[in-house]
């Protein structure tokens, strides 16, 4: 069956990209407020136990979120298959809205007693299982219907708006703590940012219903209906599977590392006062940011395997020479590291979210690359912030937290060197993987043969 070009992209793409971008930016200021308020939350909703168990209990619940990932893939990723990427996108935008929205209104402790805690516990799982589901679906609905020499480009707006989000909401949460009295935030100043996902979500549910499903969803369902499509074999993914969780375990630590962790490094290992760690931060966040469209079009030209592969090397190789920088607590060194990282991160994020589609049959892409996805994120790359932390405090040295991201990108390194294809020749209409593809083939801007 031949497809012209015309037919495969989506009728507008700007439409797609800002449906995809809303719901990232929602999950990822989430992060970002949640974890600036950490301390608020835990004395509020764990008032019986001491400050550092309260902040303790508090961590645990946002780890909640983490361990519901890969179990929100299960769910959302089989939805994503069977009725449609949009359906799959809308429900995790709403669920994610509405759990967000309703952290925001949760009494306390003192008010409601364990029912606060129990409540908090469910609220973070219900965004732990719509969070499953958002990042590989939005790499599923964005690139399906990008055209196939600018996916990469394409899938950098996910990467983007994810540093975007953090920013902002590390910057809201920093505003609010200036403009408020301690009794007001409190009171109610920590509540305001988990209400503003409320119209987040609202316009993020708008924009995705009224966009038509992916070129590449209708033809799958097209074959179901006419019954020339086998029934999905989930087991055809395990090798999919396996290399997702390699690049998206650097992927997602680096991340972790770049968005949360340096700038608890920089406050408590280094004793930088907040408000210039979290601007240094937001400087080396702004920085990944501008580079990840330049990353796309680097892959775009290059492919994927290349650029994955050297942004791995590079978590390799500058880690440790990045936090001696940084252990200096000089703010010029401080962001010549974060620039370094972020350089670096970018070549994995980007590639990362555009091999999650071409890596994966289209009948079962969005379950296959959800499972491997938010395996690596919720077991290797979520703890990372915590294990750096441990490192850093139990090693008592200011570039113990490197060794970690070096552990975890050189065993990724061993897997992707032997056995990552080169994805971007692949046509993601088709249910099989060309797994022996080395170099990036010329696009044909004319027609794809599915």
């Amino acid at each position: 069956m031949s497809i012209n070009e015309a037919e495969m992209q989506h009728k507008s793409l700007g439409q797609a990209a800002f449906a995809v971008g809303v719901g990232n930016f929602m999950e990822w200021f989430d992060f970002a407020v949640y974890g600036f308020f950490a301390v608020i939350i835990g004395q509020l909703f764990f008032a019986d136990q001491s400050p550092v168990v309260s902040l303790l209990s508090s961590l645990g619940v946002f780890a909640v979120g983490f361990l519901m990932r890969p179990l929100g893939g299960f769910i959302l990723g089989p939805i994503g298959d069977k009725y449609g990427r949009r359906a799959a996108l809308s429900f995790s935008v709403l669920a994610m809205g509405l759990a967000t929205t309703m952290i925001g209104f949760i009494p306390t402790y003192a008010t409601i007693g364990v029912a606060a805690p129990l409540l908090l516990v469910l609220l973070r799982c219900i965004q732990g299982l719509s969070a499953g589901g958002e990042w590989t679906g939005s790499a599923a609905f964005l690139i399906e219907g990008a055209p196939r020499n600018r996916r990469a480009t394409y899938a950098s707006v996910i990467s983007a708006t994810a540093a975007l989000a953090t920013v902002a909401g590390s910057g809201f949460a920093l505003w609010l703590n200036n403009i408020l009295t301690k009794d007001q935030l409190m009171d109610f100043g920590w509540r305001i940012p988990f209400w503003a996902a409320a119209p987040i979500a609202l316009i993020g549910l708008f924009v995705r219903l009224r966009l038509d499903d992916t070129p590449v969803f209708k033809e799958i369902k097209k074959a179901r209906d006419s019954a020339s499509l086998p029934a999905p074999k989930l087991k055809r993914n395990m090798k999919a599977v396996g290399l997702t969780v390699c690049f998206a375990a650097v992927q997602g630590l680096g991340y972790y590392y770049l968005a949360t962790y340096v700038v608890n490094y920089l406050e408590v290992t280094l004793k930088i006062q907040r408000p210039n760690a979290l601007m240094l931060s937001a400087i080396g966040l702004l920085i990944y940011m501008i580079l990840c469209p330049v990353a796309g079009m680097i892959s775009d030209k290059f492919g994927r395997r290349i650029p994955n592969i050297i942004g791995t090397v590079g978590y390799v190789l500058l880690p440790i020479p990045v936090f001696l920088l940084m252990s200096t607590a000089n703010p010029a060194l401080i962001i010549l590291g974060l620039v370094l990282l972020g350089a670096t991160q970018c070549l994995v994020s980007v590639t990362t979210v555009v091999m999650l589609v071409e890596l994966f049959p289209a009948s079962t892409r969005a379950t296959g690359s959800a499972i491997g996805f938010n395996i690596a994120l919720a077991f290797i790359a979520g703890p990372g912030p915590y294990i750096g932390a441990f490192l850093a405090s139990s090693m008592g040295n200011p570039i113990a937290p490197a060794f970690y991201q070096v552990f975890i990108a050189l065993i990724a390194l061993v897997a992707l060197l032997k056995w990552l294809p080169e994805s971007s020749k692949q046509d993601i209409f088709s249910d099989e993987i060309d797994w022996h593809a080395k170099t990036p083939g010329p696009v044909d801007t004319a027609q794809v043969t599915a």
